[in-house]
């Protein structure tokens, strides 16, 4: 009898915290950060973001604005920074980097840092040769702990510019169903 009340009280957590999870991220504002070697890369994928979310009246900056060119991202670590950019409206950081050439992929579910996904390095570029599909990782961040994390697959590519053209194309369906 107590196994069975464990079992149950044990599902119905899960099931709680699997829908808390998976609700929507009620997203105000963010400054999207693109992990990427290539500038040019992180160039398209920040202000194409940033336009998009602008687009669905989403508060939303590039952290291109914010850093010196060749500077490191996890400047953005600083509480002084920090304090500014709140002040300024700001309470979600968006990491995006590319987490594989698979159709495969699902959202990491390890909890993470913002300090410490700031100090990673992406292996994987926009784009691969011989790669017909690419899966991008978004990372929300709201008081340095992760909030949300979404995959965004772009089938059918054949180059940089068609990357571009499906991550274009798909991540409105993604701001409206998930992030709004």
């Amino acid at each position: 009898m107590k196994k069975n009340l464990f079992i149950t009280t044990l599902f119905l957590l899960l099931l709680i915290t699997n829908v808390s999870w998976s609700q929507s991220l009620k997203l105000n504002n963010a400054i999207v950060i693109a992990q990427f070697d290539k500038s040019e890369d992180r160039y398209a994928l920040e202000v194409t973001i940033t336009e998009l979310l602008t687009q669905y009246k989403i508060k939303a900056m590039p952290s291109l604005n914010l850093l010196k060119q060749g500077a490191d991202a996890s400047v953005l670590v600083d509480d002084t920074l920090q304090r500014d950019l709140k002040t300024a409206g700001y309470d979600t950081y968006l990491v995006v980097n590319v987490r594989g050439y698979d159709r495969t992929f699902k959202p990491a579910t390890q909890k993470i840092s913002f300090a410490e996904i700031l100090d990673m390095t992406s292996i994987y570029h926009l784009y691969r040769d011989e790669a017909t599909s690419v899966s991008f990782e978004f990372a929300f961040f709201r008081n340095n702990e992760v909030v949300q994390r979404t995959i965004l697959k772009c089938g059918n590519i054949s180059d940089r510019n068609s990357v571009l053209k499906r991550f274009r194309k798909k991540l409105p369906k993604i701001i409206e169903k998930s992030w709004k």
